[in-house]
């Protein structure tokens, strides 16, 4: 499991940036970590590196938040409300599977079952100040 350190909310911003370049269509990424480790500006970062130039906000609530006119659709999922598998798929998270665009996915450990085999995880830790470590399994 290789793991970054991420000195500031805009280094990880700037890591999931970079990632973005290397994203194709069906990408699915699962991220895990506490409140406040940083998951949602990673995936602004995974935004902008793919070309989406409005506002990136966690759907905390919405539950899922759509991304497009950039080189690929990004489908935002939390998952930190629901409580069930079927609650997961009750708002397409299959459909949004198979729609061919990069799907990431915040708290995605409360359902790993439901994920494809190609899911890349990435774990969140928060650190002393705006320090977070980013490990990918």
């Amino acid at each position: 499991m290789a793991t970054t350190t991420s000195h500031s909310a805009a280094e990880t911003f700037a890591m999931g940036e970079k990632l973005a370049a290397s994203l194709r269509a069906g990408d699915v990424l699962a991220l895990d970590g506490d409140l406040g480790a940083g998951k949602t500006h990673f995936i602004k970062g995974i935004a902008a590196g793919l070309g989406h130039t409005g506002d990136v906000t966690s759907p905390t609530f919405t539950l899922v938040h759509e991304y497009t006119g950039g080189r690929l659709p990004l489908y935002h999922f939390d998952f930190y409300r629901l409580e069930k598998d079927d609650d997961a798929l009750r708002i397409g998270l299959d459909d949004y599977l198979a729609a061919g665009g990069v799907v990431a996915i915040e708290w995605a450990g409360k359902f790993p079952a439901l994920l494809p085999k190609v899911t890349r995880w990435f774990q969140f830790r928060a650190g002393d100040g705006d320090t977070r470590d980013i490990s990918e399994a």
